[in-house]
């Protein structure tokens, strides 16, 4: 206060207040000099990742925070949480929580068999001239590798029987295959099945839960590809479907892998980076765009110099 006085006269502002008083009016200003001093809670992340997060939010209007953040990481090295990449997301595009997985009794049993268990099944696309195509795929369990796709307009049991030949080979490690009761496994089909050293199991009726993994990929190829696309017929579909495929199986983070890719060789050697968050300042990243830009791959690529 004496110290005040040799810059303004006090006197006629003078009030006369308890100690107390003056003791909660010094820690007030105790708290606001700190909070303005502080900044509370984690760094933010670098403006350019922030940038790459919006990015793909945009550019792939089907992926949520999980997918987002297992990109990063398998595909470009970033380790970044779902939950701070939510964060960075525009607010249309996030996405709320997944649903349940399958029931325990039969997750434990794909568990314990998934590395000699194969699956198919079908569904049904519509072209431009409302004309019904099948779409017929195959999946491993194990890798979650999508080993067969095709379509018809005529989904007999011959040509069932043809897709398997072409679907797995001669020396497969497999041991089941499991489809639903569809009148189209009829059989013939089966037996065909058991000539190839595979034992079929069929799931109960009404329970696709029983094929959880197969009806899990086709769902992902309705919301993902076919709900955006309209083939004008069946080699259009079929087109489509190899681009989807390869995608899937290449450059597709699955979060049931641990966000691993299906496909072996596509375990790609990351930079070696103490701060994972950080992106090189010698490269930048680059996007492929897959189905004319409905889903994007991303990888790393030198700067020009």
């Amino acid at each position: 206060m004496v110290w005040l006085s040799r810059w303004f006269d006090w006197r006629s502002a003078l009030s006369i207040v308890t100690p107390q008083t003056f003791t909660r009016w010094h820690r007030r200003g105790f708290r606001w000099f700190w909070r303005c001093k502080s900044k509370p809670g984690r760094p933010a992340l670098p403006k350019d990742l922030q940038a790459l997060i919006r990015r793909m939010a945009l550019e792939n209007p089907t992926w949520g925070q999980e997918r987002i953040a297992n990109e990063l990481l398998i595909t470009l090295g970033l380790k970044v949480s779902p939950r701070t990449v939510r964060k960075y997301m525009p607010d249309h595009c996030v996405k709320g929580p997944g649903k349940r997985g399958p029931s325990q009794r039969w997750s434990t049993f794909l568990r314990n068999h998934a590395r000699g268990i194969v699956a198919c099944d079908f569904c049904v696309a519509v072209t431009a001239a409302f004309r019904i195509l099948y779409v017929f795929v195959v999946i491993e369990h194990a890798s979650r590798r999508l080993l067969h796709v095709n379509v018809t307009a005529h989904s007999t049991a011959p040509w069932t029987m043809q897709q398997f030949r072409e679907a797995i080979p001669a020396d497969h490690p497999y041991r089941i295959l499991i489809h639903d009761r569809d009148s189209i496994f009829s059989k013939a089909v089966d037996q065909c099945v058991g000539h190839m050293g595979l034992r079929v199991v069929k799931t109960p009726a009404r329970t696709p839960v029983a094929n959880s993994i197969c009806e899990r990929v086709l769902g992902s190829l309705r919301r993902k590809c076919l709900d955006f696309v309209i083939p004008l017929n069946e080699t259009h579909l079929y087109g489509i479907l190899k681009e989807w495929v390869g995608h899937y199986n290449l450059g597709r983070p699955h979060m049931s892998l641990g966000a691993g890719i299906p496909e072996s060789v596509c375990a790609l050697s990351l930079p070696d980076r103490a701060q994972r968050r950080q992106i090189a300042t010698d490269q930048c990243v680059k996007s492929r765009p897959t189905l004319g830009g409905l889903h994007h791959e991303y990888r790393f690529e030198k700067k020009a110099a």
